[in-house]
């Protein structure tokens, strides 16, 4: 009912416009098309010609003329321009319908489907709009589905390996010993750090997380940051260097959520960094400090680039498998960059290694 309620009241404001500009026409030309006319014939007997005895049938002549003239137009024009507005008020109540039912096809789970292109430019740019949100929702459905799996499987493991150990030592199968409250303690730390992510992204994400932003000098932290995790670096992996200037200008930032960022930069790297080099790197460029995470790993897929940083996504589907990670560290690294006034961006090939950088506004 709404529907045709919406097209009646399009189509009636047509008519609306068509009838004042009809009235306001034959009002004027009633006024205005005599008084002329009469003139018209005072020039023509004013240069000999004599019209005194025939003006009245003249005048009245044109008037039956002009009256039958302005009743067909009337009409054609009535005709045309409500036959006109009856096809456009259709036409744009029939995409406003089609997103209407889209919108009901998407409460209901179905995801897939898109508008039409229309002719009108305005309908035609908010399909267009429509199809673009369309497809975010998809894909957001999509990776909340994968993420639900995955999660499910890291919740699962480490919470079998603990009911087993607990149920063998309740039933006397294994002996009590460090090495086996060592293996629970270390899948429980697996549980908090996935519950911790997905309660780190959700505040990100509604704008909680609380950003302390002072004037700052990263040289400091630079260094300790190549210092933690070269300790933690094997023989036949990767080396580690930092690429900075001796000073660096203050900048304007959290030092603790920075410290986060980079910490999962650099441990991204050493994971997908087996043998090579990882370099910790920062420059200035005029009203920001650049810092950024170079590795020769095994790089990123060009279909994965545009998506790596949202929520949910996760290039390799078998990292949580190998490594207990989520997939939403670089999700939480982007909001924390964005909420320090900065930008992230990534650059990689794949097989050649990735760069990851991001920038802070100086003080």
């Amino acid at each position: 009912m709404t529907r045709w309620g919406l097209r009646s009241r399009l189509f009636f404001s047509h008519i609306l416009v068509m009838t004042v500009g009809i009235i306001s026409l034959v009002a004027i030309g009633k006024i205005s098309s005599p008084r002329f006319f009469v003139l018209k014939l005072e020039q023509l007997e004013g240069t000999g010609f004599r019209l005194r005895y025939a003006r009245p049938q003249l005048i009245e002549g044109f008037e039956n003329a002009w009256y039958r003239g302005t009743f067909w137009s009337v009409i054609a024009s009535t005709t045309a321009s409500g036959a006109l507005s009856y096809w456009l008020s259709r036409r744009i109540v029939q995409s406003l319908t089609q997103m209407e039912q889209m919108t009901q096809q998407f409460a209901s789970g179905q995801l897939d489907r898109r508008l039409p292109a229309s002719d009108i430019p305005e309908l035609n740019s908010l399909s267009a709009s429509f199809n673009r949100m369309a497809d975010s929702l998809e894909g957001v459905e999509q990776r909340r589905r994968e993420l639900i799996s995955d999660l499910t499987h890291e919740l699962r493991t480490p919470l079998t390996i603990v009911r087993g150990y607990l149920e063998e030592l309740a039933e006397g199968g294994i002996a009590p010993s460090p090495e086996i409250y060592l293996q629970i303690a270390t899948e429980t730390k697996r549980l908090e750090r996935l519950v911790n992510d997905l309660q780190e992204l959700s505040k990100a994400e509604a704008g909680y997380l609380a950003i302390n932003l002072q004037p700052v000098n990263l040289r400091p932290l630079l260094e300790s940051l190549v210092q933690r995790f070269a300790d933690q670096l094997l023989e036949e992996g990767p080396t580690l260097s930092l690429q900075c200037p001796p000073q660096l200008p203050l900048v304007l930032a959290d030092i603790d959520r920075t410290e986060q960022v980079l910490v999962n930069l650099l441990g991204n790297a050493l994971l997908y960094t087996p043998t090579g080099a990882i370099a910790l790197c920062a420059w200035v460029e005029p009203g920001s400090l650049w810092l950024a995470v170079t590795d020769t790993g095994i790089g990123i897929a060009p279909e994965h680039l545009p998506h790596i940083f949202e929520r949910f996504y996760r290039a390799d589907r078998s990292r949580s498998r190998h490594s207990g990670g989520t997939g939403i560290g670089l999700a939480i690294s982007r909001r924390l960059v964005e909420l320090q006034g900065g930008e992230i961006a990534v650059e990689s090939e794949l097989g050649k290694g990735s760069t990851f950088r991001f920038f802070l506004p100086l003080v």
